[in-house]
C-alpha cells in the first residue's frame, strides 16, 4: 500500500528540489543525540534516494538514514576538535566545510596497511580472468536525434526509432542501406559504421549497450542518450586477453586497500550509531 503524501517546502515556502510532495513518513522528525536536524535537509537528500513507484516513504527513509549518518560523524569530528581543511576536488572547486570535517575524521580514525604481496597474488589466483586488457567493439548505429528538453520531440523520436529498430531486425543485412537513409548521424556516409570503440570512447548509456550485446547482434531497444536514441549493432567483437599478474599487480593492492578502508568505515559507523541516540531513522534497514 502507497503511503498518503504531504506537501514538502522550504523555509521560503516553495517547493524543495523539485519534491512536491512527501509521505507520511516525512512528518517524524530527525534527531541525533538531541540534535533536531531540519526537516529540509532531509527533504533535500531525497533527491539522491531512488524509490519503488508508490512507495515514496522509501526515498525519505534512506534519505533519514544518509542524514543521520552525516551528522553523527559531524558530531563526532566536532566533539574530537577537528579544523576543517578544505582541499581542492577539481578544477576550481572545493570541499565544503561539512565534507572537509568527515573527510578529517575518517583520515584521523581508519588507518590501512597496505595489502600483503601475498594477499594480492592470492586475491589474482581466484580468477585470472577477471583481470583482462579492455575490449574492442566495432559497432554500427542509426541516430534517432532529439533534444531531451522537448518531450514532445523526444517522445516522436522514440517512435521513429521503435520503427526502425523493426526494420533493422526484419533485414539484418541491411542495416548498413538502412543507416545510410534513415540515421541523423554523420556516419550515416558509412553505413552507420563508427570504427572500433573501446571504454570511454562513448557516452555512458552507448557504452553499457554495447557492453550487453554478443557480435553480429543489434540491440532490443532503442538506447537513449543525451544525442537522441540509438539502434546499436555489434559487428565485430574483441574480447581483452587475460593480463599477466604483474601487470595488474598495484591495481589488485589498490583494490584490496580500498576495500579494507571501507570496511573500517563501516565499522566506526557501527560503533557510532551503537552509542547514540537516534529518533526518526532505522539504521538496522540496511
Amino acid at each position: 500500500m502507497s503511503e498518503p503524501l504531504r506537501t514538502v517546502v522550504s523555509h521560503n515556502g516553495k517547493p524543495l528540489g523539485g519534491q512536491q510532495t512527501a509521505p507520511r513518513t516525512a512528518e517524524t522528525p530527525l534527531i541525533v543525540n538531541g540534535e533536531r536536524v531540519p526537516h529540509a535537509v532531509v527533504a533535500a537528500e531525497t533527491q539522491n534516494h531512488e524509490a519503488p513507484k508508490g512507495n515514496p516513504g522509501s526515498a525519505w527513509r534512506k534519505a533519514a538514514n544518509a542524514v543521520a549518518i552525516r551528522t553523527l560523524l559531524l558530531q563526532e569530528a566536532r566533539s574530537r576538535k577537528i579544523a576543517a581543511d578544505p582541499q581542492e576536488v577539481g578544477p576550481g572547486r572545493f570541499e565544503i566545510e561539512e565534507e572537509a570535517l568527515i573527510r578529517g575524521l575518517l583520515e584521523l580514525v581508519i588507518d590501512v596497511t597496505p595489502p600483503e604481496p601475498g594477499d594480492i597474488r592470492s586475491e589474482w589466483e581466484k580468477d585470472p580472468a577477471r583481470f583482462r586488457a579492455p575490449p574492442l567493439w566495432e559497432v554500427s548505429h542509426i541516430l534517432c536525434a532529439c533534444d531531451l528538453r522537448d518531450e514532445a520531440g523526444r517522445t516522436k523520436a522514440l517512435v521513429r526509432a521503435t520503427g526502425i529498430l523493426e526494420l533493422a531486425l526484419g533485414d539484418p543485412g541491411g542495416f548498413a542501406s538502412l543507416a545510410a537513409r534513415e540515421s541523423d548521424c554523420g556516419s550515416k556516409a558509412s553505413g552507420g559504421a563508427l570504427g572500433q570503440l573501446g571504454p570511454g570512447d562513448i557516452v555512458p548509456e552507448f557504452e553499457a549497450a554495447l557492453r550487453q550485446l554478443a557480435e553480429g547482434e543489434i540491440i532490443a531497444a532503442p538506447v537513449l542518450t543525451r544525442h537522441g536514441y540509438h539502434i546499436i549493432r555489434m559487428d565485430a567483437l574483441g574480447e581483452g586477453q587475460v593480463l599477466p599478474f604483474e601487470a595488474v599487480r598495484e591495481k589488485i593492492g589498490e583494490a584490496l586497500e580500498k576495500t579494507a578502508w571501507a570496511r573500517q568505515a563501516r565499522q566506526f559507523v557501527d560503533q557510532l550509531v551503537k552509542a547514540s541516540r537516534i529518533e526518526g531513522a532505522d539504521l538496522n534497514m540496511g
